[in-house]
């Protein structure tokens, strides 16, 4: 049994995706990321505005928590990703809190990355992003989305922490993170 999870948390727009799918296919571990499983429910879900999308973020967060759970059962390491909160948001859920109480109920250890950099740069990410059609209807932003929108929403992301060990990653230029080294600290993570 490996009773680790890897948590990737932090910033919209940050690479979180990008990361947890390089490190799934390096480690040879799952990974769940909540936008992905937003889009895979909206096949069935149709998504029409802001309130929708939010509405099938908390139904998304509930389903990638119903699956971890199933491999902290069986004692599996995996990975899960999404901008976590550790407020109350979506229909009163506590998604930091939920993470944590299933952490404990099963005895795993928590390694988080924590995706911040420079608000600037990462809105226009956000913003060029939210036009790709691969970013799906459920993902869109439906509407206007000022910096200062887009700094709220992220400030209380970056402050993601349900204990464990946490490693924070400037992304404000992917082309410069030293990922191989982020993914050596999961190797050593996973087998210690």
């Amino acid at each position: 049994m490996n009773k680790k999870i890897i948590i990737i948390a932090g910033y919209s727009a940050a690479g979180k995706t990008t990361f947890a799918a390089r490190l799934s296919r390096e480690a040879g571990i799952p990974y769940f990321s909540k936008d992905m499983v937003k889009i895979a429910l909206n096949r069935s879900f149709p998504v029409e505005n802001r309130e929708d999308s939010k509405q099938l973020s908390a139904i998304a967060f509930d389903a990638m928590a119903f699956n971890a759970e199933r491999f902290m059962e069986v004692g599996l390491p995996l990975i899960i990703e999404a901008n976590f909160v550790m407020k109350e948001n979506h229909n009163g859920l506590r998604e930091g809190d939920a993470l944590r109480g299933l952490i404990a109920r099963y005895g795993y250890q928590a390694l988080t990355y924590v995706f911040l950099g420079d608000m600037a740069v990462l809105y226009e990410r956000f913003a060029a992003r939210d036009v790709l059609p691969q970013r799906g209807v459920a993902n869109k932003m439906w509407g206007r989305f000022s910096l200062e929108d887009y700094r709220e929403f992220c400030l209380p992301l970056g402050e993601f922490n349900i204990g464990g060990e946490i490693v924070k990653i400037d992304a404000t230029d992917l082309d410069a993170v030293d990922f191989c080294k982020y993914i050596k600290i999961a190797h050593t993570f996973l087998e210690g």
